[in-house]
């Protein structure tokens, strides 16, 4: 029996912000689905805690559940519950709460935001999801009755001026919301939600780990072309991460995997964890045992998916995971975030940054671990994502130096097994205070660099960093474990000074000096257009000569990578250093002594910086001309 109609009007701004809710702020529709069915587990939540708390309340809780009810004739769709529901004055305190105080000033940070998805996480934090029934439908009727209570409570309204309350007597605990559907409409979005396909739909996407049954009655057909009713759960209710660990198989943990990453392997890692405090989340990530295709390319999809309470947020949620671990797969699922909380908001969330923080360290804990007790299978891990985790260093200061204790390079220590910075640091020489390193495009071009010679012959171990982007983390890392990184092609190297600084005068050196006196200061002359000076090598043995940079010149392979994406780099002059012990400079400086005006020395000092370029693989300026040169002094010399 229901008692007489209050009709009640919404104030101005109400209205307005009605119409941005109906009209502009949900880009996707069939989200009112999940927003009625994340209020009606919200209900069951509330009625099972307070029938623990309290003996008396008088409501069955032994079949908590959500039922789905279409009426095609009468074009409905009801959202029921037998939750704790909600008395007169809760409903218009909780569904009333766009008529409070304050819509004024949401709409004027509405019409302030940017674009629809600051707006739509601007309604969220209002607690109106609610009202986005009006974008689907032209009539909602909610009827609803507290648990503890004998009489029940009608709202209604169309969306527009008006709503109407009423008490309506014999109504069960619990709520439920009717839509009058709106006929479909692809153009505008609207979809047909009376369809029963189009409902499992959702209810799989938004909804499938609600831990309530989510009901629906359907017919089913059997070969004999007999229909029979049936009662149907749509969501499977298996949130594994929010059950405890020991309670979940590693089959469970792998299918799950599968099933969000769409990869046939399992896992080589998984890590469940969950977070209490000010701010609760469970986490359940996955690392891959192989690297995806696309893990290189542009349009690749990075982040993990977003939960709240249970309820899908979104894919591939940047804001909690760096772009360096855009393979981890996962959930995780936030209990105190708004439904409708936008990417752009997400970025700049406090707590959003903390949760980002814990999980880094959780997968590069887990990656220590591995390397630790199984070095087989970090080194198969290393392989498909060594260089995407380097990317870290350069992105991530603050994880800086944990990811440096999960370098894995090669070395001329071993030819076959790589070694980490630990393992480097712990086999350097006496006196040794630097971590030597050579970048270049394959192992053989390193190992064969005209660098190497001087290292190689007096035993010192030297990295081979044959990554790309190994050109910008060596080069940005200061330091590791107190031993400063330093690329045997930069700077000047000289592996025979005493190791406590003595400075004694070095006889050999000194008349090496000066035999070159007068060779060096011509060489700097005539190759000016291509090296800032010449001078003497203590890195070469066998070479005539190498070229290198100062401490922090940008290498040359660099300076390539750069010039390939279209960034303009002015040109880097470098040092050429020679090898005085080279039959080839001992000779050019007795020709350059006996008749210094010679031509064709100018033609051999280009020869010999033409040979030391493309020593180190690099490109020779003008090939033509150097062919030319190599050609007409082969020529001479036979």
């Amino acid at each position: 029996m229901a008692s007489s109609v209050e009709t009640l009007e919404f104030q101005a701004e109400t209205r307005q912000l009605l119409r941005l809710v109906i009209h502009s702020i949900y880009s996707n529709k069939d989200i009112f689905l999940r927003e009625l069915i994340s209020n009606a587990s919200d209900a069951l939540d509330k009625l099972r805690l307070e029938s623990l708390a309290d003996s008396t309340v008088q409501a069955d809780a032994s079949d908590l559940h959500i039922v789905l009810e279409v009426d095609k004739d009468a074009r409905t769709l009801t959202v029921r519950d037998n939750g704790i529901g909600m008395s007169r004055d809760d409903l218009v305190d909780l569904i009333g709460t766009i008529a409070k105080s304050g819509t004024a000033g949401l709409l004027e940070k509405i019409k302030e935001s940017r674009d629809a998805a600051t707006a739509q996480s601007l309604i969220g934090q209002f607690g109106v999801g609610f009202y986005s029934a009006f974008m689907v439908a032209d009539k909602v009727t909610l009827r609803t009755r507290r648990a503890g209570t004998d009489s029940g409570t009608q709202w209604e309204s169309d969306g527009e001026g008006t709503y109407e309350i009423q008490a309506v007597d014999g109504l069960p605990v619990g709520t439920s919301v009717t839509l009058h559907l709106k006929p479909a409409d692809g153009e505008d979005g609207l979809a047909d939600y009376l369809a029963e396909w189009k409902i499992r739909q959702i209810v799989k996407q938004y909804s499938d780990f609600i831990r309530w049954p989510i009901r629906m009655a359907a017919e089913r057909t059997d070969a004999d072309g007999n229909t029979t009713p049936t009662v149907d759960t749509l969501n499977s209710m298996k949130a594994l991460w929010a059950r405890p660990r020991a309670e979940v198989t590693e089959t469970e943990y792998n299918e799950f995997y599968q099933q969000i990453s769409h990869d046939w392997l399992a896992p080589a890692e998984t890590i469940h964890m969950r977070a209490e405090g000010t701010f609760e989340y469970e986490a359940l990530l996955f690392i891959p045992s192989q690297a995806p295709f696309d893990l290189f390319s542009r349009e690749t999809k990075r982040g993990v998916q977003l939960y709240v309470k249970r309820v899908f947020i979104m894919d591939d949620c940047e804001a909690l995971m760096p772009n360096y671990l855009r393979f981890v797969k996962g959930v995780v699922d936030a209990h105190d975030l708004s439904l409708n909380i936008s990417r752009e908001i997400l970025q700049h969330d406090r707590q959003i940054r903390a949760v980002r923080r814990r999980l880094v360290k959780k997968v590069l804990g887990a990656i220590k671990d591995m390397q630790s007790k199984d070095s087989e299978r970090y080194g198969k891990l290393w392989d498909q994502f060594g260089r995407v985790l380097k990317e870290g260093l350069v992105e991530d200061t603050d994880n800086a130096q944990a990811l440096l204790e999960l370098v894995s390079a090669s070395s001329t220590h071993d030819a076959e097994k790589p070694t980490t910075l630990r393992g480097y640091v712990e086999r350097m020489k006496d006196g040794q205070d630097a971590i030597y390193y050579l970048t270049g495009e394959t192992r053989a071009t390193v190992e064969n660099s005209p660098h190497m010679e001087a290292f190689t012959a007096k035993g010192y171990e030297v990295l081979i960093l044959t990554d790309p982007i190994d050109e910008i983390w060596a080069d940005q890392i200061p330091d590791f474990g107190g031993h400063r990184l330093q690329s045997i092609a930069k700077g000047q190297v000289d592996l025979d000074e005493p190791a406590d600084g003595d400075q004694e005068a070095d006889p050999e050196k000194t008349q090496r000096e000066a035999d070159f006196a007068t060779l060096l200061p011509w060489l700097t002359t005539a190759l000016s257009e291509q090296v800032k000076q010449v001078r003497l090598s203590s890195r070469l043995t066998t070479s005539a000569a190498c070229i290198v940079g100062d401490a922090h010149d940008i290498s040359p392979t660099l300076e390539k990578m750069y010039r390939a994406t279209g960034q303009q780099m002015p040109p880097v002059k470098r040092t050429l250093e020679l090898n005085p012990g080279h039959p080839l400079i001992t000779a050019l400086r007795t020709a350059h002594a006996a008749n210094p005006d010679n031509p064709a020395l100018t033609e051999i000092a280009e020869l010999v910086y033409g040979g030391a370029l493309l020593a180190e693989g690099g490109d020779l300026p003008d090939p033509a001309r150097f062919a030319r040169l190599l050609t007409t002094h082969l020529v001479h010399t036979l």
